[in-house]
């Protein structure tokens, strides 16, 4: 319930952005029509509509996207000659007779001046298609909700309800409209006049959307107030507890650089308000497609855990706050013997699901405790999760005591495992806490000097893209890049963005971005066959030196031979803002995403 009444108040709240200003013109559209017949059919058909198709985007995959983008042309060409119809009706009748009367019939109706709800419901629809709410704090967690838990009722009830409350305000601004608009004709005699300036506010509306003013120059002016907004209401409908999906983890993290916001990253929701000493019972670790480090690859029920203190920890091999947060899960295991610690690794991208990935990444990071791999996420909504990492603390009669959400805290959590096992009779003899001798991108971040946060290079979840023209969705195109400002980021070269990442289709091309943090990391992949990909990595135009990564040399030099994070900058001395640039010479290389620390 809680939830469904954020979902409504964040799309109260969308009034308030300036990329809702494109849809204004259609809605006004209808300010003169009776509330039953026009304007509440128009209303629900956007509401129901956005819902929809937010709801199939979320959990379709780049099918869906595809099938919507035909949808928004087809509903742009309607919208675009209702526009027409509404500024010149003389005019767009001569042209084009049989098709404008479907427009003048959306504009006016039936003659005497009255819409048809069919009419009114189309129109509303064809809005729906068109419309992309800023991605805020409350849309963020809805429609990672959906993401995570596939398409449920639960998912579509809350798309629903932030529609209708967005379709709540803009019936309230319907409703000023209609009134200010009549007032004007009555005193100024300028109906024809208010007509066609609807008329130019449809097609202006057109145009911006065409040209995705309204997902991304619009979108970015509107981060400050809104969000601000919604976070406050998360926070006071949820005690305070920070919220940070996905979807607006940049935006977070550039507005604040606390260690909590950088730290939660990986937030999907929005976690657990209360601290009791039992949170509950530890769930099945049943479904997980296969098991690494037990006997013959045998999985682990809950009943063989009976009797023992187990750490239950949720991670995926390309994510920068699990690896950070490995060091200490290897030290708990080797120092505690009467402690099991088993790995989920439950997979944020596709190619976190491939076996062989996981087996190499379980070698690399010389992990010797048992894995799950989790790529159903059965055990993932077991325990009802909703972060990585995400560590679940449980006693020898199989409660679960403490759970530690983002890294972190490690002192804290070591404390938990020693009370847990003196509480299981088999205390450890050592009181002091592990401090790991972490290296590489493993090493601790350097909190104090992050501007930057995580960024996502596939379209679904790509903010601050500066490149011009936009994203060109599932189709090669040729990138360039110009100035950029802090976070911001773009192509060059020839490209296809995918939903999840982006593949360079010719040699020579690269990405630049303007960060501050004392390191930069990439997931990246290797060519679609497997190829190595050399790249070259430079800041501020000149070869790294003593500022490289673990993955590259002095002179910038690296290659991509796995599908992973990679460690490019680890600024030495002062940390300041730079300009970040890595050029691939070889065709094929996989772009996913951007972290810092």
């Amino acid at each position: 319930m809680t939830l469904l009444i954020l979902a409504y108040l964040g799309g109260a709240l969308t009034i308030l952005s300036p990329c809702i200003l494109p849809v204004l013109p259609f809605v006004l559209s209808g300010s003169g029509q009776p509330f039953l017949r026009g304007r509440l059919p128009m209303l629900a058909g956007m509401a129901l509509t956005f819902a929809a198709v937010a709801t199939l985007a979320s959990v379709g995959g780049a099918w869906a996207v595809r099938a919507n983008e035909y949808g928004r042309y087809a509903a742009l060409a309607m919208l675009a000659v209702f526009g027409v119809s509404l500024l010149v009706p003389r005019l767009a009748d001569t042209l084009t007779r049989p098709v404008v009367a479907l427009g003048n019939r959306l504009a006016g109706g039936n003659g005497a001046g009255q819409a048809s709800p069919a009419a009114s419901l189309l129109l509303g629809v064809a809005t729906g298609m068109l419309w992309a709410p800023c991605a805020g704090p409350i849309l963020g967690i809805v429609l990672t909700t959906a993401a995570l838990q596939g398409a449920s009722v639960q998912s579509s009830l809350l798309l629903v309800a932030y529609a209708a409350g967005a379709a709540t305000s803009l019936a309230a601004a319907l409703g000023l409209g209609g009134r200010l608009f009549a007032a004007m004709k009555r005193s100024m005699g300028a109906g024809e006049w208010l007509r066609r300036g609807l008329g130019v506010g449809v097609l202006g509306g057109v145009a911006a959307i065409a040209i995705g003013a309204d997902t991304g120059f619009l979108a970015r002016l509107s981060i400050g107030g809104p969000a601000r907004l919604e976070q406050a209401l998360i926070e006071q409908l949820h005690g305070n507890t920070a919220v940070t999906p996905p979807q607006v983890a940049t935006q977070a993290a550039t507005a604040a650089t606390s260690a909590a916001t950088l730290l939660a990253a990986n937030d999907t929701s929005f976690g657990l308000g209360s601290r009791l000493p039992v949170e509950g019972q530890m769930p099945a670790l049943d479904g997980a497609v296969k098991w690494f480090n037990t006997p013959n690859g045998a999985p682990i029920s809950r009943d063989q855990l009976q009797g023992k203190v187990t750490l239950v920890y949720f991670w995926t091999y390309s994510c920068i706050n699990c690896i950070r947060t490995l060091p200490y899960l290897r030290a708990w295991a080797e120092k505690y013997p009467n402690l099991t610690v088993i790995g989920v690794h439950t997979p944020e991208f596709a190619f976190e699901k491939n076996l062989d990935n996981v087996r190499r990444a379980i070698g690399d990071f010389k992990i010797g405790f048992p894995v799950a791999v989790d790529s159903d996420f059965n055990i993932w909504r077991a325990f009802n999760n909703n972060y990585w990492p995400a560590a679940y603390f449980v006693d020898a009669r199989g409660n679960i005591r403490h759970h530690q959400f983002g890294e972190g805290d490690y002192a804290n959590s070591e404390r938990v495992i020693q009370t847990l096992l003196a509480e299981a009779g088999r205390p450890s003899a050592s009181r002091d806490v592990v401090v790991p001798d972490a290296q590489g991108a493993q090493a601790a971040p350097d909190l104090k000097h992050v501007r930057s946060g995580e960024t996502y290079v596939g379209y679904d979840q790509a903010s601050n893209f500066a490149s011009p023209g936009g994203v060109r969705p599932d189709a090669s195109r040729a990138y360039s890049v110009g100035d950029l400002r802090l976070n911001q980021w773009g192509l060059t070269g020839q490209w296809t963005v995918g939903p999840e990442h982006a593949t360079l289709d010719r040699a020579e091309g690269g990405i630049t971005y303007r960060f501050q943090a004392r390191d930069l990391h990439l997931v990246l992949g290797p060519a679609a066959d497997g190829r190595a990909v050399r790249f070259v990595v430079k800041i501020d135009g000149k070869a790294p030196g003593a500022s490289h990564g673990a993955d590259t040399d002095a002179n910038g030099n690296g290659a991509i031979t796995a599908t992973r994070l990679y460690q490019l900058v680890r600024q030495a001395g002062d940390v300041g803002e730079h300009t970040f640039e890595i050029r691939f010479l070889d065709p094929g290389a996989q772009a996913y995403a951007f972290t810092f620390g």
